[in-house]
């Protein structure tokens, strides 16, 4: 398959945020995922430092990233992926979208976050523990067009405890980089 890159979610506010937050949290030796890489950047910001798997469930998002020297699987959240990491970073589709509101391509993956924004961040928020190391973190970017709440509710429900660790606030809309771990 050709790439397309009009399909690929390019590198935004939001991705730095998260790039930066990433870059203070990361330890040598550190075993990453990154879940929906899209272009790859973060990754391979990090893969300067340990070594990063990625995952995206975009098939271009998978070939850009892969051109950029990153291991990437396609699949859905952690279908396909084994093991346990020390740090997972996710920049989920976090946008509310309600059903008439759908374009149908894969770069609407990459933003779709359904009717609430939080339907994929409740799916990756059960089954993140399965893939978490005992001590492991995690990055999560969401925007207070989802919930701050409500994502860290659905976390706590979850086992995890959160705290906001960035924040940025572009054109009204607030940025959060949450760091998630498990409770004691």
């Amino acid at each position: 398959m050709p790439l397309d890159p009009g399909q690929v979610y390019q590198p935004e506010a939001d991705t730095y945020l998260l790039l930066d937050a990433a870059m203070l949290e990361i330890k040598p030796g550190d075993h990453v995922l990154e879940i929906g890489t899209g272009s790859g950047i973060i990754a391979a910001g990090l893969a300067k430092i340990t070594g990063v798997v990625a995952s995206d469930i975009n098939p271009n998002a998978v070939i850009c990233a892969r051109k950029k020297g990153i291991e990437v699987v396609q699949c859905d959240l952690f279908c396909g992926i084994r093991g346990k990491f020390d740090l997972i970073l996710f920049n989920p589709p976090y946008l509310p979208t309600q059903p008439e509101e759908r374009i149908d391509d894969w770069l609407e993956l990459a933003l779709d976050g359904g009717k609430n924004g939080r339907v994929v961040i409740g799916r990756f928020a059960e089954n993140v523990g399965c893939m978490l190391a005992q001590s492991g973190r995690i990055l999560l970017l969401i925007s207070s067009l989802t919930g701050l709440t409500e994502v860290r509710d659905l976390f706590s429900r979850s086992g995890f405890t959160s705290e906001v660790v960035s924040k940025e606030t572009i054109e009204g809309e607030n940025l959060y980089v949450l760091k998630i771990i498990r409770k004691k």
